[in-house]
C-alpha cells in the first residue's frame, strides 16, 4: 500500500476544495470545510498546521468520504 504524502493543512484544504468542499470559517488554528449534499451536509475540520499527523489525516479522509488515493504518493 502506498504511503501518504506529508501534507500541510493548506494542501489538505486544496484537495477537499477540488472535491467540492468550501471553506465556511476559520477559528483559531482550524479551517472548517463543508460540502452540501442532497439532504445532508458534511463538515470536516482541518488543522492549519505545517504538517498534518497521520491519524488526523485518516480522520479527515474518513469524515470527508474522499478516496485515500487523493492523499497518497
Amino acid at each position: 500500500m502506498p504511503k501518504f504524502k506529508t501534507l500541510s493543512g493548506k494542501e489538505v484544504c486544496e484537495i477537499l476544495a477540488s472535491e467540492g468542499f468550501l471553506e465556511v470559517r476559520r477559528r483559531g488554528s482550524h479551517i472548517i470545510m463543508q460540502k452540501k449534499l442532497r439532504n445532508d451536509t458534511v463538515t470536516v475540520p482541518v488543522p492549519n498546521h505545517k504538517e498534518i499527523k497521520i491519524g488526523t489525516l485518516l480522520s479527515i479522509i474518513r469524515q470527508s468520504g474522499i478516496s485515500r488515493n487523493k492523499f497518497q504518493v
